[in-house]
This record gives C-alpha cells, structure tokens and sequence, in this order.
C-alpha cells in the first residue's frame, strides 16, 4: 500500500482507467482465434491491481476461496507474494 501513497492521485486514477479499459479491450478480442485477449488481460488486471486497495482485498479473498487458481494467477503476473511464498516452501521442504 506503501506503493500508492507515493504517486500522485490523478496518474493512479488515470492508471485504473487504463486497467479497466485493456480488461474491456480483452473481453472484446476474446473471441477471436489465438491468445490475443491474455496479453491486455493480463496488463490490465496488474494496473488494477497495482493501483486499487479494494481491488487488493477482492483478490486475496478470491485466492483464499480458490487457492489453486490463486497460485496460477499469482505466478503468471509474477507477483512477489508468489515468488516468497515459493521459496519459503522450497526450504520447509528440506
């Protein structure tokens, strides 16, 4: 959250506008052949996500639901969560 207080308001604003219209855009290239949706999907969900708290606590409460699918997701945007989360069952492991 510290990440948020250091930017200015309107570039975090115009930043979630940005995320939510590359989701938009995903949403509308989808159902073309190829993976052409993934990419704004993804770019959208980590400006979102990097710029609303609410958004944050949707996610984690979304990942505790649905762990699973919160590990595949954490990994795929290479979140720092995933990657501490990794290590440290890499040396409970040994």
């Amino acid at each position: 959250m510290a990440d948020m207080t250091r930017r200015h308001p309107a570039l975090r604003y115009a930043q979630l506008l940005l995320g939510g219209l590359l989701l938009l855009l995903a949403a509308v290239i989808a159902p073309l052949p190829g993976p052409g949706g993934v990419f704004p999907m993804a770019a959208g969900l980590v400006l979102i996500l990097r710029n609303s708290a609410r958004a944050r606590s949707w996610f984690a409460r979304g990942k505790r639901r649905w762990p699973r699918l919160g590990d595949i997701v954490d990994v795929a945007l290479r979140r720092r969560s995933a990657l501490r989360r990794r290590a440290r069952d890499r040396a409970a492991a040994r």
